[in-house]
């Protein structure tokens, strides 16, 4: 079992794209999301790896199924981190976007009454991928510094309030697999080489315009993360699915042109690639106070 920080662990789902090493380092939990390939049952970066999976949905679509974690699944860690620690603080993917949140809530009921020295706070995210994944090591930076937990729960919700998602699309091809658009859309849509850009609003994801070249996507994200975060520090994720060296080269011009705090490179959530697509870039970002 990881030893927790100050008496608090981080638990957030696989969605939130932290790297192993950072998630390590400062004791975060991650609980993964289920996933059904062809009739197989894996747990998303636990026995099976981010480029596997882009595999996986290359290959054969049809049969990708994937499923947030049970209640069953959070009582279960709970029950495991509790005799270690006094407060848990769980992070989650937006509700709006997936019922990771509901089960979290329904598990803190049943270790209310199992383990009621302990407090459990579930945090709707409003947010995805590696957004979630700023808010949470910000709440772990706050452990760490032996704050209280009320104020760990703060430093989470004050990076909820700014944090922003940005992803470009390498085709608009698969963005029916959401249900927002038609599939007709999506195929005329791909004919034309549109490249979708998407942000995050209000706990949704939606279509924020839409680019002729790659280029064009990366100098439109880079303008707005400049309009947003102005010359403060920014803590930024880059994010991408199977595109390791485009992120590499994104990672290094954000670290010559911005004053970044934190900035690292992941693996895009396969469960978001599933309607993105292999060759999705993103980026989560927030200017520090």
């Amino acid at each position: 079992m990881k030893s927790s920080t100050a008496g608090t662990a981080i638990v957030v789902d696989s969605i939130a794209c932290i790297p192993a090493h950072l998630a390590a380092g400062f004791n975060i939990e991650t609980i993964p999301v289920n996933i059904l390939f062809n009739g197989t049952l894996y747990r998303d970066m636990v026995d099976l790896t981010s480029a596997r999976a882009y595999e996986f949905i290359r290959r054969d679509p049809g049969t990708w199924k994937s499923s947030a974690a049970s209640p069953e699944e959070y009582i279960e860690l709970f029950r495991r981190l509790g005799p270690a620690v006094k407060n848990i603080l769980v992070i989650t993917i937006s509700a709006r976007l997936s019922g990771f949140y509901n089960s979290a809530m329904l598990a803190r009921q049943i270790a209310r009454k199992e383990m009621p020295e302990v407090e459990i706070e579930i945090l709707d995210s409003r947010t995805v991928a590696a957004a979630e994944g700023l808010m949470a090591l910000a709440a772990a930076r706050a452990a760490g510094a032996g704050r209280a937990f009320k104020d760990i729960v703060s430093a989470a919700e004050q990076v909820r309030e700014k944090v922003s998602f940005l992803g470009l699309l390498e085709t608009i091809e698969y963005v029916y697999r959401t249900g927002r658009i038609p599939r007709l859309a999506s195929q005329l849509g791909s004919r034309l080489s549109l490249k979708p850009l998407l942000t995050g609003s209000d706990g949704s994801i939606r279509l924020a315009g839409a680019v002729r070249t790659r280029q064009a996507g990366i100098e439109k994200m880079l303008a707005i993360m400049r309009q947003r975060t102005g010359s403060r520090p920014v803590h930024v994720a880059v994010m991408h699915a199977d595109a390791p060296e485009e992120a590499e080269a994104l990672e290094h011009r954000i670290s010559r042109e911005f004053a970044c705090a934190e900035l690292f490179v992941t693996d895009f959530s396969p469960i978001m690639a599933y309607a993105t697509g292999r060759g999705t870039l993103a980026l989560a970002f927030y200017p520090q106070a």
